[in-house]
């Protein structure tokens, strides 16, 4: 398909909104624990984040976007015309929903909405017949509903025992406690920086995947300038509206120290690297706010405050529902009016 085509231009106009939408609600798992420590403020985090954001995305963002969405549904079996109104639909409902989360401040994975939305296309071209119901991936959805648990969880463990032993062997044995917060406050922005750019490395893929399956890239290369439009839109996400998610992630939940930003941080970068070397679907967002409570409970159960977190999980176990039903209803209205 051109991409003078309007259909085509309008999926890639919606590929920047939901990268607009990344940038905007994902910008706190990068930095979130660093303006809440007051290791950078927000000015310096925009720019920051927007650099390492926009690299990740473009120089190594085309290895996960040729994955198209996790593979929820199999684009090789169908009607390339029908997979450019599916991958439309998909985009505009999963960027609607993070708009709305994004405006009540909560963190969602992006991941999830985008997944939830694919399979929304895939539950409409079962409803119009052009797609058997067992040819969806279930397995896989099964393992992306399964990270909602482990992430967290693993995330806010990792990032306990991290903390625990920082303030076991260093803080309570430390002449100058002030000192060595500005320490970690430093070793922070490094750790920041590295989940900034790994971010952006993955999540572009939620925006430009969809785009790619329908300009027909499948498995083939992916354009540097798609993988820069990706980059552009989230930059321009965290620039306008990163700092909404950034105050519930990094000041709602419970204070934050450098110390105790380090170690979610820490926390939630180990976690998900070794996931991802295990071939395990986890979503930052979800392991990061563990990380984030788990550095919470390390100084009492009162130190978290459980109403925000209770609003947090409520948005995430809609997510994939929500979206799902979105795509599949605005998949139907397209393909009966395109």
């Amino acid at each position: 398909m051109e991409l003078a085509e309007p259909l085509i231009l309008f999926t890639l106009i919606a590929g920047l909104y939901m990268a607009w939408n990344i940038g905007a609600n994902d910008l706190a798992n990068a930095m979130g624990t660093s303006v809440g420590s007051k290791a950078l403020t927000i000015k310096q985090v925009i720019i920051l984040a927007g650099i390492l954001e926009f690299s990740g995305a473009v120089f190594f963002g085309k290895r996960v976007t040729t994955t198209i969405a996790k593979g929820i549904i199999p684009i090789e079996l169908i009607d390339q015309h029908l997979i450019t109104i599916g991958a439309l639909s998909a985009i505009l409902v999963a960027g609607v929903w993070i708009t709305v989360a994004t405006f009540y401040k909560l963190p969602v994975s992006t991941t999830h909405s985008i997944v939830g939305a694919v399979l929304g296309f895939g539950l409409g071209l079962v409803f119009k017949g052009s797609l058997s119901l067992s040819s969806i991936k279930w397995f896989v959805l099964l393992k992306i509903v399964a990270s909602w648990i482990l992430s967290p969880i693993t995330g806010g463990i990792s990032a306990f025992l991290i903390f625990y032993l920082i303030r076991k062997y260093i803080l309570e044995t430390a002449e100058n406690v002030k000192k060595v917060e500005r320490i970690f406050g430093y070793l922070q922005i490094a750790s920041a920086s590295y989940v900034a750019f790994a971010h952006g490395s993955n999540d572009v893929a939620n925006a430009v995947g969809p785009v790619s399956a329908a300009l027909g890239l499948f498995g083939a290369e992916i354009p540097r300038w798609l993988l820069a439009i990706g980059g552009i839109g989230i930059v321009i996400g965290l620039a306008t509206w990163g700092h909404r998610v950034i105050e519930t992630v990094g000041e709602r939940i419970t204070t934050l120290t450098p110390t105790r930003g380090f170690s979610a941080e820490f926390g939630t970068a180990s976690t998900v690297l070794v996931c991802s070397s295990l071939g395990l679907p986890i979503s930052t967002t979800h392991t990061l706010v563990g990380a984030v409570v788990g550095v919470g409970l390390a100084g009492g159960i009162e130190a978290v405050d459980l109403s925000v977190i209770r609003k947090i999980i409520y948005s995430w176990v809609v997510t994939v529902p929500a979206t799902a039903l979105g795509s599949l209803l605005l998949y139907i209205i397209f393909e009966a009016v395109i």
